[in-house]
């Protein structure tokens, strides 16, 4: 088996090749660039020999119907679409209505289980930020989302009149170095003290609850919040694509 997988996420759509159980070619493109020139631009960069086409899409379904008929036909096999359920993989929803847990979310638990079978905290770090706990059995906890840097950076902007635009945009810091000696820099890091205090505070409350949980990162702004955690996370740039992955076989040692 031989599958593309795809991430379509706000800012932007990853992808990767799946097989003999290892993921390669991986890229990614801005979903701007693909909504101003169209699915083209994002094809002319895919393979066409595959067996199977598995995506994460979260850029609504007006989006998720062209992407299909496009990959459809430019990679000539069914598009398959995941779906969040109460239970897959080993893990366990934690949502009431499991269906409206975001898929994204949904798929990058499952890739972190996949892994570590023990529990642990996802952090996407994207446009959105979204911290998911699950314990020892799989079973997710819940949830937070929140806006990320970029969205903390232009409300602020917008809504107040003295606080400017953040241009470059700086990595998390630690220590004093926390305190800003510019408005730039003090909006900066007060948007990274919100999105790591949160992720700190979530791991402080799973410890005091018997939990020891590992700390799974991804998204956009990842790399940029690694050395700035109370707890050294572990880094995977690909968990949605991993997640797909992993669904994938389940569905395959199913048949």
């Amino acid at each position: 088996m031989k599958a593309l997988l795809l991430d379509v996420g706000n800012t932007r759509l990853k992808w990767g090749v799946l097989e003999d159980d290892q993921i390669h070619r991986t890229g990614h493109i801005a979903m701007r660039k693909v909504r101003e020139e169209g699915l083209g631009v994002l094809t002319s960069r895919l393979p066409r020999s595959v067996d199977a086409v598995h995506v994460s899409n979260v850029a609504g379904a007006t989006f998720g119907t062209r992407l299909s008929g496009v990959i459809g036909m430019h990679c000539e096999c069914d598009v398959h679409f995941a779906k969040p359920e109460r239970a897959s993989c080993g893990v366990q929803s934690g949502y009431r209505h499991p269906r409206r847990l975001g898929v994204d979310r949904w798929v990058a638990m499952i890739g972190a289980w996949a892994e570590l079978e023990s529990a642990c905290v996802v952090v996407d770090a994207g446009t959105a930020v979204t911290i998911d706990a699950i314990d020892d059995e799989g079973r997710h906890l819940g949830g937070q989302i929140f806006p990320g840097v970029r969205l903390m950076f232009e409300a602020l902007a917008a809504s107040t009149s003295d606080i400017p635009a953040v241009g470059r945009q700086l990595s998390a810091t630690s220590g004093l170095d926390m305190f800003g000696d510019t408005t730039s820099r003090a909006v900066q890091n007060g948007a990274w003290n919100a999105v790591t205090g949160a992720v700190d505070r979530a791991i402080t409350t799973l410890r005091s609850n018997a939990y020891e949980p590992a700390v799974v990162l991804t998204g956009g702004d990842a790399s940029r919040m690694l050395t700035a955690l109370g707890t050294e996370p572990l880094h995977r740039p690909h968990l949605v694509l991993q997640g797909l992955a992993r669904m994938l076989q389940d569905t395959l040692n199913e048949r």
